[in-house]
């Protein structure tokens, strides 16, 4: 199986920043504390919202650095963590059965979880792909 070298996308990093005014894009980058601010300033103030539609290019460059790309896809990943999130989805994928199986139970571990998994999802794939 070839590796390839982007662990994440830039058109789907567009589409996230879209929302980014929450901080989505910047958590999908990896920016776990600027995603924090703007999750709490609304983009910071939507200055620097708009100011990352010309930033995201670089922000995929330094998350290809920080990140180690293989067999999980970070975009699988976080589509799964966004949309089916609340059933543990992206759990299951990443071989994590057993947290899957509380967090179908739970909710996502009573949502608290879901914040949590925001934050980790793109070491929690690094890790597994530095495992397979």
């Amino acid at each position: 199986m070839e590796l390839k070298n982007s662990t994440h996308s830039i058109p789907l990093g567009y589409i996230i920043w879209i929302f980014g005014f929450m901080g989505a894009h910047r958590f999908y980058y990896g920016r776990v504390w600027t995603g924090i601010l703007y999750f709490f300033t609304f983009g910071f103030f939507l200055i620097g919202w708009i100011i990352d539609f010309f930033l995201i290019p670089s922000m995929e460059q330094e998350s290809k650095r920080r990140y180690s790309p293989g067999r999980y896809d970070y975009s699988v990943a976080w589509l799964l963590l966004t949309f089916l999130g609340f059933f543990g989805i992206h759990r299951f994928y990443l071989g994590k059965w057993i947290t899957g199986i509380i967090w179908l139970c739970t909710g996502g571990l009573f949502t608290l979880g879901y914040l949590y998994d925001f934050i980790k999802i793109n070491d929690i794939v690094s890790e597994r792909n530095l495992l397979t």
